[in-house]
């Protein structure tokens, strides 16, 4: 794969996280209809009952609705062939129902590392692993072992 298409998949993925930093729903529903294939083979600890974009739209859905200032940051890419890897820091403030969760006004900061795989400038795999266990320490749901 040339340099340039590399590149390209990584200036798709910071277009994409800019996007996702709006906190506007429609915005990211936009994003994902341009950058992501429809049928996106998309894993992660999330359970869902839809697939493709949709399971992507009900994410941010959940995400924004439980903290509606949440900020994705890029603290590293790699990029090789047709993926590139994302290693973000993800910050925001509980003010919002979260997985049956009441608002706890807690702000929140954990880490996620993903692996998206592009297929004709689109987003065509997305495989993550998400610190949920360190979000929900921080909101009180879970305690720390002694």
């Amino acid at each position: 794969m040339p340099v340039t298409e590399t590149e390209n998949n990584r200036a798709l993925l910071d277009r994409f996280h800019s996007a996702v930093n709006s906190h506007d729903p429609a915005t990211i529903a936009r994003a994902i209809d341009e950058f992501v294939a429809p049928d996106v083979d998309f894993r992660t600890p999330v359970p869902m009952d839809v697939t493709g974009t949709q399971a992507l739209k009900r994410v941010w859905e959940v995400l924004l609705r439980a903290y509606p200032d949440i900020h994705v940051a890029l603290e590293e890419t790699i990029a090789q062939g047709d993926k590139v890897v994302a290693r973000n820091t993800v910050t925001g403030t509980h003010l919002g129902d979260y997985q049956g969760l009441a608002p706890t006004g807690r702000s929140v900061t954990y880490s996620e590392i993903f692996i998206f795989r592009f297929d004709g400038g689109r987003i065509a795999e997305i495989r993550g692993v998400v610190d949920v266990l360190a979000q929900l320490r921080q909101l009180g749901a879970a305690e720390v072992p002694a």
